[in-house]
């Protein structure tokens, strides 16, 4: 960058969130200073460094060990396919029954790129094309070169070390998944469909509405986590890059039974009790009547501290 590294801070929750996180384009385009090593994080998850490119920010460049072998193992596998397209296209120029002997460089080149960047990996490749002649190898210094940056991503903010640490910085850009899931909701369990309407102020109730469905389903999940299927009580990792860990808890998630031995069950599997409103004969004389509710429902009811009568 030219960056200057700096201590971490202490790992302080903070309820202030992150400016944003820098694209892959992005990243690339940031210079290195030459002290900057990436033995740093053999150590630790994340650093934190300074650029003249984002003056007045804190960036916390953080590297997911996961995240970097999975891309890696994605990569060659894509590679490997690209040279099977390319050995293809050697075989039609190279091979003495192929349909590219002797045929001249433009058309070979139209061929090859018919199948170069098909997996999006021509940067990695040197192409040798001539008339009647073609061979290809890999570009090792760019395929490790863009390597170093498996598993890295940067976050920016604006709040001084004092009032955010860095390791709360990845904690609160995590937790926008919590944001994102709600979204996810509201056009799929809430149906939200702004479209049918036509007047802004409708569409903004609309929009309320759903907001506020998603937080009542969300109060709801909460307090009756110990007999859904969700984790009551996710592991936080000391390392915030790490991914977390499912508590002793969790194995209702596998066993599909709780731990005091009941099923466990997803919010939709409580909606059977009913109020009923019965008429006494032909008179006009009514009263509310509430099912008496299952071993689960007053489970359920003692979660969520209602008593429906």
């Amino acid at each position: 960058m030219p960056g200057t590294l700096r201590p971490i801070a202490d790992a302080n929750t903070s309820p202030y969130f992150c400016r944003e996180a820098l694209r892959a384009p992005q990243i690339q385009t940031l210079r290195i200073a030459p002290h900057f090593q990436l033995s740093l994080f053999d150590e630790r998850g994340l650093c934190e460094v300074t650029s003249p490119e984002f003056r007045g920010e804190r960036l916390v460049v953080c590297r997911n060990p996961h995240v970097a072998a999975q891309r890696a193992r994605k990569r060659q596998e894509l590679l490997a396919a690209t040279e099977a397209d390319l050995e293809q296209v050697v075989r039609m120029v190279c091979g003495p029954r192929g349909t590219l002997r002797d045929a001249p460089a433009g058309k070979i080149g139209q061929r090859v790129g018919r199948v170069i960047n098909k997996h999006k990996m021509a940067k990695h490749f040197t192409l040798h094309i001539a008339d009647g002649s073609f061979a290809y190898e890999r570009d090792q210094p760019q395929i490790d070169e863009e390597g170093l940056l498996d598993g890295i991503y940067v976050l920016r903010t604006a709040e001084p070390p004092s009032r955010i640490g860095s390791a709360a910085v990845v904690r609160a850009y995590k937790q926008l998944k919590v944001n994102e899931r709600a979204f996810r909701e509201m056009k799929s369990a809430l149906e939200i469909r702004p479209i049918h309407h036509r007047l802004a102020d409708r569409v903004r109730a609309h929009v309320f509405i759903c907001m506020l469905a998603c937080y009542l389903r969300f109060e709801l999940a909460s307090r009756l986590a110990p007999m859904l299927f969700t984790d009551d009580t996710p592991l936080a990792p000391t390392d915030p890059v790490a991914p977390a860990q499912r508590s002793p808890q969790a194995a209702k998630t596998a066993s599909s039974h709780t731990a005091d031995g009941q099923t466990a069950h997803s919010l939709t599997d409580l909606g059977t009790q009913c109020r009923n409103t019965i008429r006494i004969g032909n008179t006009d004389h009514t009263f509310t009547r509430v099912t008496t509710p299952t071993p689960l429902q007053a489970s359920a009811l003692r979660l969520l501290a209602i008593n429906p009568k």
